[in-house]
């Protein structure tokens, strides 16, 4: 059975100034984010290929990273693992009261709309101890706490859904497909006056609305985009591969047969 004060026992032996190993004596929480950020993407891609094995030893190195982080922490004198656990068990049971306490829920819906304004009044009452920590007049905003470190495409939906929650949002989505077209023909017309110089505006902007749309029917944009680029990576090596089988390489086909095979593919494959 696997015991966690043995895996924290290994991270402090590691981590010993004298006889632990000089890799892991010299990062930091700096050094170490990267990695965290890593292993949660491997854990996503071990679900995504249903690979519940593999999952398993994934889970194992993002716990480490934890770990690891919190060892950092403790040498410091900022906090221990133990903290970390405690400081998350807290959090569950506030925003579970319907499983905690007395409070009721009718419905998975009406949870997550009481999850949600739990969210709110944790953020905002942590603002407002951030701002009076640093003595600045700065107002808080619905938008605080959103990680500048998200892929891009979650954080634009993390970002749409807090304005959404104040009403900050199209009635319908027959309004987020009219601006999709409009963002689109803006696109459009930078590159039809050479304006190269703006698309990178312009394509962030339809991307934008793109992730809105995707929110509006609850599609995650970044799993459709995983599921879009495994299927571009199974056609192409089909490509590859009937080249192979007609001792051809890419210089000695045009694009025509190129994507004659490409939709032969899609066909005959996925």
């Amino acid at each position: 059975m696997g015991d966690i004060n043995k895996l924290l026992q290994i991270m402090e032996k590691l981590r010993h100034p004298e006889d632990g190993c000089p890799w892991d004596r010299e990062q930091t929480f700096t050094t170490i984010a990267p990695y965290t950020i890593e292993e949660s993407y491997e854990v996503a891609d071990a679900i995504h290929r249903n690979d519940i094995q593999e999952l398993k030893y994934e889970l194992g190195d993002l716990l480490f990273q934890v770990v690891f982080h919190s060892q950092m922490a403790s040498e410091l004198d900022h906090f221990t693992f133990n903290d970390v656990v405690a400081a998350v068990c807290e959090k569950m049971e506030r925003r579970h009261p319907h499983v905690f306490s007395d409070a009721k829920v009718e419905s998975a819906e009406a949870q997550t709309k009481a999850w949600e304004e739990i969210k709110a009044q944790e953020r905002k009452q942590k603002g407002k101890d951030e701002l009076k920590n640093k003595g600045s007049h700065q107002t808080e905003s619905i938008l605080d706490g959103i990680s500048m470190r998200m892929p891009a495409l979650t954080r634009a939906v993390k970002l749409q859904k807090r304005a959404a929650n104040v009403g900050f949002d199209w009635p319908d989505h027959v309004g987020v497909i009219e601006k999709v077209k409009e963002e689109l023909d803006e696109v459009i017309q930078e590159i039809e006056n050479n304006h190269f110089e703006n698309l990178n505006r312009e394509i962030g902007d339809l991307l934008f609305v793109i992730a809105n749309l995707a929110r509006r029917f609850n599609v995650d944009p970044e799993s459709a985009v995983t599921s879009t680029n495994a299927k571009f990576e199974k056609r192409f090596r089909v490509i590859e591969q009937e080249l192979n089988r007609l001792n051809k390489d890419f210089a000695q086909t045009d694009l025509k047969e190129m994507d004659d095979l490409w939709n032969k593919a899609k066909e005959e494959h996925f």
